[in-house]
């Protein structure tokens, strides 16, 4: 009789287990199904798009840069091919690390001139940024270093892109924004493709 109960009981406690087991396992499943866990997940995907939204926010007022710049303040002058002049109006050094140039090019010559050329001659660089001032550098001579415009991952430069062929009489503003220099560094030479280097005294 012991045999007998012994083996009911254990057929039993298997039984009782394996109601157990599939118990947990259907509300484990019901809690992934219900869309309790997904909830949190969806938020936070839907709250990731605004990100990229603030960057590209931050890109159109890098691309507005001149804006607050005052165009009577003349810096340095550099002359350039055909008839053009680059006057830059504010050399900056801000918080975050860079320097701004900003400035103008005007067309004091008779014929309209191609701003192809300001964008250098590094191809990636030129063909992300077609018509563009990407070609500029900086050069801290008592450093001994030389600086590049600030791009991204895809080349893309942090400057004035975009530029039409500027007809006689005509002027476009531009900008340009670099690593900065230690602050140990307070002049650099400005060189843009196709215009002679002048020397900037960087404030800020």
């Amino acid at each position: 009789m012991s045999i007998r109960r012994t083996a009911r009981t254990r057929r039993v406690v298997a039984a009782v287990s394996m109601t157990a087991a599939l118990a947990l396992a259907v509300t484990a499943c019901g809690s992934d199904d219900g869309g309790k866990t997904k909830d949190p997940v969806s938020s936070s995907s839907s709250s990731t798009p605004s990100k990229p939204s603030d960057g590209d926010k931050g890109a159109k007022e890098d691309t507005s840069a001149g804006d607050n710049v005052d165009p009577n303040v003349k810096l340095a002058e550099a002359r350039g091919q055909g008839g053009l002049t680059l006057v830059i109006n504010q050399v900056k050094r801000d918080s975050g690390g860079f320097v701004t140039v900003q400035g103008e090019i005007k067309n004091e010559g008779q014929q309209s001139s191609n701003t192809a050329g300001w964008a250098g001659a590094e191809s990636a660089i030129v063909a992300k940024n077609p018509n563009s001032v990407a070609g500029a550098t900086l050069v801290d001579k008592a450093g001994k270093k030389r600086y590049y415009i600030l791009r991204d991952t895809d080349s893309r430069c942090l400057c004035t892109t975009g530029i039409l062929p500027l007809q006689p009489g005509k002027s476009t503003p531009v900008f340009m924004q670099f690593p900065a220099p230690p602050s140990t560094t307070t002049e650099v030479d400005f060189t843009l493709p196709t215009f002679a280097t002048t020397s900037l005294k960087i404030s800020g």
